[in-house]
């Protein structure tokens, strides 16, 4: 029959067994059974770090006194004061003052709360399931030499009681993540797949846009220049006054052509760059649009539009282009800024415009706004379209990390 010491140390295991049923995630684990732990092991420090599944890092669960290991993100194996137990390389620690134990502290060791809380005595088991080491549960007490091999003994069969459902939650968080980190993988190669039929249908649209105004308008003022040369033929004579309105109409016929192939083509932006490019936009709309418009350009981009590639320069330019277009032709404003700026490592594109607002902005599908979102999406930009916060107008802002990686092809 058993005594009374061991017939209690037998009700306080149950005890713990009990309290681990129906904890959904390490914290409460540590939390409810501390106080049960504390019967069995007195402890002014409880805690249990948990192995990652990499086996390069493990993160720390606290009972009692809050540490920086707890408060930290998942942390090297290398850096832990009880490396050589996460390892196997000994079966137990126990040491009378770790404050001065050398194992404790090493180069490179996150030993520092030991010292500043004064966790004299400690001992650490590990925690197995099926042979291998997946943590470790230490106790602390702030007397020096309070634990002895029994307390060993003890914290090994709680962390026999431990370990499997540490070892169930882990399984359980890493199916999770891996869950998350799938579905968001989806969600971007879905978003991308729309983004680019999206792009892809309104470059038909554009494709088509561009043949109508060669159809319509350069094809046919040809036309007219072709018939009315044909009638000259028939003249002895050609006078200069005969021949100045077909000069006319041939440099307006230039002018057009040069204006479809401006627009098709930002060569501005890939002599110069994007800030330049956006300058000659914005001069070239606002000249041609008739309207009063002030506009100016703040650069605060400390140089670092000068270092993205040539396929996320082309797609902020053409944001910024249809959101100044948008702006003259929706807006009617009386001035535009295009604010250049960066931010804790973002790069950040405004437009800003005091015309009559967003309620007047009309874009057929494929064009205008969606165009732009889809460009922000397929250099992973954020973007965002709203009123102006000073007043009238609207705001398009896009933003970028200062590093966002980029291909070798330009975005059409």
């Amino acid at each position: 029959m058993l005594d009374s010491a061991r017939s209690t140390l037998f009700d306080r295991y149950l005890g713990i067994s009990r309290l681990l049923a129906g904890q959904l995630d390490f914290h409460s684990i540590i939390q409810a059974v501390a106080a049960e732990i504390s019967h069995i092991i007195p402890h002014d420090h409880l805690d249990v770090c948990i192995k990652m599944l990499d086996g390069k890092y493990h993160i720390a669960y606290e009972s009692g006194l809050e540490t920086a290991w707890s408060r930290q993100p998942p942390a090297l194996l290398t850096g832990s004061p009880i490396r050589t137990l996460l390892s196997g390389e000994v079966d137990f620690l126990l040491s009378p003052d770790a404050c001065s134990d050398p194992r404790f502290h090493f180069e490179g060791a996150f030993s520092s709360p030991i010292i500043e809380l004064s966790l004299r005595s400690r001992l650490h088991v590990p925690l197995r399931v099926q042979g291998d080491i997946i943590g470790a549960l230490s106790c602390s007490i702030h007397e020096a030499d309070s634990y002895t091999m029994q307390d060993v003994e003890n914290a090994r069969s709680i962390a026999d009681l431990l370990a499997p459902y540490f070892f169930a939650l882990r399984a359980a968080e890493q199916a999770k993540h891996s869950a998350i980190v799938e579905a968001e993988a989806r969600a971007r190669e879905e978003g991308l797949r729309l983004g680019a039929l999206k792009l892809t249908e309104a470059l038909e649209i554009e494709r088509q846009r561009i043949g109508m105004d060669l159809h319509d308008q350069t094809l046919a003022d040809l036309t007219r220049l072709t018939r009315r040369m044909e009638r000259l033929t028939s003249l002895s004579e050609i006078s200069g006054e005969t021949l100045e309105p077909l000069c006319r109409m041939l440099q307006q016929c230039l002018h057009d052509l040069r204006q479809i192939i401006e627009e098709a083509k930002p060569s501005v932006l890939q002599l110069f760059g994007v800030t330049e490019a956006i300058e000659n936009h914005l001069d070239r709309s606002v000249r041609e649009s008739g309207l009063p418009v002030e506009w100016r350009i703040l650069d605060e981009s400390d140089g670092a539009l000068l270092n993205i590639g040539q396929t996320v320069a082309t797609a902020l330019f053409r944001i910024v282009q249809e959101a100044v277009n948008n702006a003259i032709r929706h807006g009617q404003p009386t001035s535009i800024l295009v604010h250049l700026r960066t931010f804790e490592r973002m790069l950040s594109i405004e437009v800003i415009d005091d015309g009559g607002g967003i309620k007047k902005l009309r874009d057929r599908a494929g064009h205008g706004i969606d165009n732009m979102k889809t460009r922000a999406r397929l250099i992973s930009a954020r973007f965002e379209i709203g009123r102006n916060t000073g007043g009238r107008g609207t705001v398009v802002r896009v933003t970028l990390p200062i590093d966002q990686s980029d291909t070798s092809e330009n975005l059409p």
